[in-house]
């Protein structure tokens, strides 16, 4: 493997910026789980997705140079240059409940969680063999980290949508909301076709008869009903996002903005 092979920075800032946001997102159940036990569990995949994000921007900041470092790539570019799926920056409920915490639904932060760790399983696994060595030690690291997400929200997604009356309702709510956002993983942007063609990235759209096939053997599992694919397909990926990870982006960055330089 030639060591001197790096991965378009673009490339490395959308997986990035996935990681980061979920994580971030996923971090505000962070004292409000619904039992301690998930609480625990929501956090310490939120560490490892930070954690994620944190090689890759490092690995980012190293190729771009120009004084870029894993801090500025996180705390200083705006929405509209983070390259995120769109999927991920959503808040925890569906789409016509408000904004307060109350609001949350833990079926909606599951189906999300399922969804994108069971691409993320078939992603890491295929960029471990990347030519970007490093993305590739990358890649392996959280390969394992990502199983042991997959097995969590797929437990829970399984219990719930077989659970009561009320679970499964939520839980198929939540699908029926999201699932359409998920269109977004197989359609390659800018970034992402480079990535492939220089044999650094992965061509998502050839993992996705594998996504399908194990999304619809929960899904039969759950007793859940997998939503008819179609209406918008999003654009994260190419900073068209929705209003909501301006809100996330500001809570994130605010220390880092108020405070420019300062460690801790």
């Amino acid at each position: 493997m030639d060591a001197a092979v790096h991965a378009p920075v673009g490339y490395l800032l959308h997986l990035a910026d996935n990681a980061l946001v979920l994580g971030q997102r996923n971090a505000e159940w962070c004292g409000h789980g619904p039992v301690l036990e998930e609480d625990i569990a929501l956090t310490n995949i939120s560490l490892d997705l930070i954690g994620q994000a944190r090689l890759l921007y490092q690995h980012a900041a190293s190729v771009q140079g120009e004084g870029a470092t894993e801090d500025t790539l996180a705390y200083f570019r705006d929405a509209q240059q983070f390259r995120n799926c769109t999927l991920l920056e959503l808040p925890h409920h569906g789409p016509l409940a408000g904004t307060a915490a109350a609001d949350r639904d833990y079926a909606t932060t599951i189906a999300r969680n399922f969804l994108y760790s069971q691409l993320m399983v078939l992603l890491w696994g295929a960029l471990a063999g990347s030519r970007d060595a490093q993305l590739a030690a990358i890649a392996a690291k959280s390969l394992k980290e990502v199983r042991y997400h997959l097995r969590h929200a797929r437990d829970w997604l399984v219990r719930l949508g077989d659970g009561t009356d009320e679970s499964h309702a939520r839980m198929q709510a939540a699908l029926d909301h999201l699932l359409p956002y998920t269109q977004e993983f197989f359609i390659a942007s800018p970034d992402e076709a480079a990535a492939g063609a220089d044999g650094t990235g992965v061509d998502t759209r050839s993992l996705q008869p594998d996504w399908d096939r194990a999304v619809d053997e929960a899904l039969a599992e759950a007793t859940l009903r997998r939503p008819t694919p179609g209406g918008h397909v999003p654009r994260g990926k190419q900073g068209q996002h929705s209003e909501h990870l301006g809100y996330l982006l500001a809570e994130m960055q605010s220390l880092a903005r108020a405070h420019p330089g300062a460690t801790w």
